[in-house]
């Protein structure tokens, strides 16, 4: 394998004629220089130096291993410097994916926060719900994902995280939303059985699961009439008296509630939301940068 210091020190000898004067340009002594020359030799297997009186000339390996030792000097001293640019804050790429109601509520602030305190670094959204999101964070298309999962989930949703980095984020309450003419409409906290003659907008698939599961723990099976991923559809669905449904805080916040009435619902069901990230990205400096400010909205 060539060594870049021994790429320097083979050009130094060619532009000086010598090793003792090679070792006087870059600041280290004759036998230092006889050593790297040594090395480099043996790395590339044929000799690139030919002594000729006082003076070293180059073989044609040598002259071959020069003219290509600035482009390649050069393209590394470039490397280095963005390296250090990404390392530094001063550039760099993050592309993070979202659900929805997240992308509406924290991600801005967490984007502007970090525009704010590194303007070099940039950052690409994309919406997808989990377990899509996680999905692809471990295939490589991004590198956080936003993401949830219900307090005391059972079955897929166990462990499935467990190769990941997760910083918690929040904690999110899920409140029933009925029309302002249901007959609970004035009703300050409900039991989920007493809606279970009514007919239900659900959202996303792993929404939708969850709220089956709670439905069934007191007792019946929701009628779903409208299931949709768009939580402003879900609030007019409800508004328009079509039925009735459960919606996380966080996606309540970015909608105008219009037409509709906000309720406890007991049991209370929570959501975790939390950003992920594998392990070697939680290294890079863009990507902790990034965490740090999504943390940092979530506490607003």
């Amino acid at each position: 394998m060539i060594e870049a210091r021994h790429l320097r020190v083979l050009r130094a000898v060619a532009a000086t004629g010598s090793f003792s004067a090679a070792g006087r340009e870059l600041g280290c002594t004759q036998p230092a220089v006889s050593q790297q020359m040594k090395a480099l030799e043996s790395s590339v297997g044929t000799p690139l130096l030919v002594r000729t009186g006082r003076e070293m000339r180059l073989t044609q390996a040598g002259e071959a291993l020069v003219r290509h030792a600035s482009g390649i000097l050069a393209g590394l001293t470039a490397a280095e410097e963005e390296v250090a640019a990404i390392a530094g804050l001063r550039a760099g790429r993050v592309r993070l994916v979202s659900f929805p109601s997240g992308s509406s509520t924290l991600v801005p602030t967490a984007l502007a926060a970090l525009r704010a305190a590194h303007p070099g670094t940039r950052v690409s959204l994309e919406e997808a719900e989990p377990p899509r999101s996680v999905e692809m964070l471990r295939e490589g298309d991004c590198d956080i994902a936003l993401a949830f999962r219900y307090e005391g989930a059972a079955g897929a949703e166990e462990g499935e995280w467990d190769d990941l980095v997760v910083r918690p984020l929040l904690t999110d309450r899920l409140v029933g939303l009925v029309p302002e003419g249901h007959r609970l409409a004035r009703t300050r906290s409900i039991g989920i059985g007493e809606l279970a003659g009514d007919p239900w907008i659900a959202g996303c698939p792993r929404c939708r699961g969850q709220l089956v599961r709670v439905c069934e723990s007191a007792g019946f099976t929701p009628r779903i009439d409208f299931a949709t991923d768009d939580y402003p559809a879900v609030v007019g669905l409800v508004g328009a008296g079509l039925g009735v449904a459960v919606l996380p805080e966080l996606a309540i916040e970015s909608v105008r509630a219009k037409g509709v009435r906000m309720v406890t619902v007991e049991p209370v069901v929570r959501r975790e939301i939390v950003a992920l990230t594998l392990p070697d990205l939680a290294q890079v400096p863009t990507v902790a940068a990034t965490l740090d400010r999504l943390a940092g909205a979530a506490a607003r």
